[in-house]
């Protein structure tokens, strides 16, 4: 893989939408050395200020938002529909609540793993179903294309075994567990934008502002409910 360095915080602490194009390509790494998991990250969606009324922050600073009126480049992760875990990227000065939301990952290193934690986690969610869905679940994840592993965010989550306790990591710290890096080299890449993902308890003009941010043609940019769940918006 191409040498890579950690990915710069000066980048995140940008206007959100500035960085959401940045960070477009950067790579999403979990661990080190040969079981790192790493992937490329292709869609993400950006959650702006108190006055985004699609977004956590449109609430005021609470315990479960905090981090996000903190410093740039830290992990915001919560949980929806009682399952499914999202990854949030931390952006803009401390005490200007933004967010991106990371809803697709292309898997680079460390696929088996993703795989296996996929499958770890589908299968303790099937437990409750009985044997035979625990062996579909099994069945269905272990043919899945490994460009489809991190389709989604709760998917991303998933694969990178990411839940609440990882919220408040610094990303753009080369020492943590869970971090942001950017390959040397790397070409810039398109991008393309569209309206958020399963905001419809927004109103307008916020549902309809085009803050998703995707690489177009990337097989792993998520499609709502066919690759996994669209997630609640941060």
């Amino acid at each position: 893989m191409t040498r890579s360095i950690v990915f710069p915080r000066a980048i995140l602490a940008a206007e959100t939408e500035t960085a959401a194009r940045r960070l477009l390509g950067a790579l999403l790494v979990r661990g080190t050395g040969p079981e790192a998991r790493v992937g490329r990250i292709v869609e993400v969606e950006a959650y702006v200020g108190e006055d985004d009324l699609a977004s956590h922050a449109r609430f005021g600073r609470t315990r479960r938002n905090a981090v996000m009126f903190g410093p740039p480049g830290v992990a915001y992760v919560y949980l929806v529909y009682g399952m499914h875990h999202c990854l949030n990227v931390i952006t803009e000065p401390a005490g200007r609540p933004a967010a991106l939301l990371v809803r697709a990952v292309e898997p680079v290193a460390g696929v088996d793993s993703m795989r296996a934690a996929r499958i770890d986690r589908a299968v303790r969610r099937a437990g409750r179903r009985g044997e035979a869905a625990i062996e579909r679940t099994r069945s269905a994840l272990a043919g899945m294309p490994a460009e489809h592993l991190a389709g989604g965010p709760g998917l991303v989550c998933d694969a990178f075994s990411i839940d609440e306790s990882d919220s408040g990591l610094d990303l753009c710290d080369a020492a943590s567990p869970l971090r942001l890096e950017i390959a040397v080299g790397d070409a810039t890449l398109p991008v393309e934008m569209g309206p958020r993902i399963g905001i419809d308890y927004a109103p307008e003009p916020w549902r309809s502002r085009p803050w998703r941010f995707f690489v177009p043609g990337s097989p792993s940019v998520s499609t709502g409910p066919r690759r996994g769940p669209g997630g609640s918006a941060p």
